[in-house]
């Protein structure tokens, strides 16, 4: 008889990802447990499923992210409380190879998050995720497969997106 050999993890899907968040968002214990600072999110590193980065983020009123992408990881999130809002692009992007891009007219995408909703999303997303109260802290659970190799930052005036820098692991870590 050969030894059993177990085959490698299957990589979790964004329907995983968002089961992932959506039970971790459940946990009140977890939640209360993030230290919230009114000057600046805050953050803890999670352990996500089958070796996807997790996070929980604490954003005080009117705290954002500006426009980014997540580069090649797919990824989902839910608000755990408070509200958070989120602009999209309905678009793909070139992967590389550009500094400046004029979108189309209509590849905007707004939504709100209140507790309990999230969403997940494909390779190079681009969007912008704010808490828009004034007066109340928004806390959500993040996950992102594979761990994400960067994180792509722009500036947006108008219909042009331009990209302003690139963050590697070890600017967030």
């Amino acid at each position: 008889m050969s030894p059993s050999v177990s085959a490698p993890p299957q990589a979790p899907t964004q329907a995983d990802l968002l089961e992932f968040v959506r039970r971790t968002a459940a946990d009140a214990e977890l939640i209360a447990s993030l230290p919230l600072d009114p000057e600046g999110r805050t953050w803890v590193r999670l352990e996500g499923p089958g070796g996807s980065e997790a996070w929980l983020i604490g954003w005080p009123p009117g705290t954002g992210t500006g426009w980014h992408d997540h580069a090649e990881s797919v990824g989902a999130f839910l608000t755990a409380s408070g509200a958070l809002n989120e602009n999209s692009l309905a678009a793909r992007l070139p992967a590389d190879g550009w500094k400046t891009l004029e979108l189309a007219e209509g590849v905007d995408r707004e939504r709100t998050l209140p507790a309990g909703k999230g969403r997940s999303f494909d390779r190079h997303h681009v969007h912008e995720v704010f808490n828009a109260s004034t007066e109340e802290h928004a806390i959500s659970v993040h996950a992102y497969y594979p761990p994400l190799p960067q994180i792509r930052r722009y500036s947006r005036t108008g219909q042009v997106l331009r990209l302003e820098h690139v963050e590697r692991p070890e600017d967030w870590q």
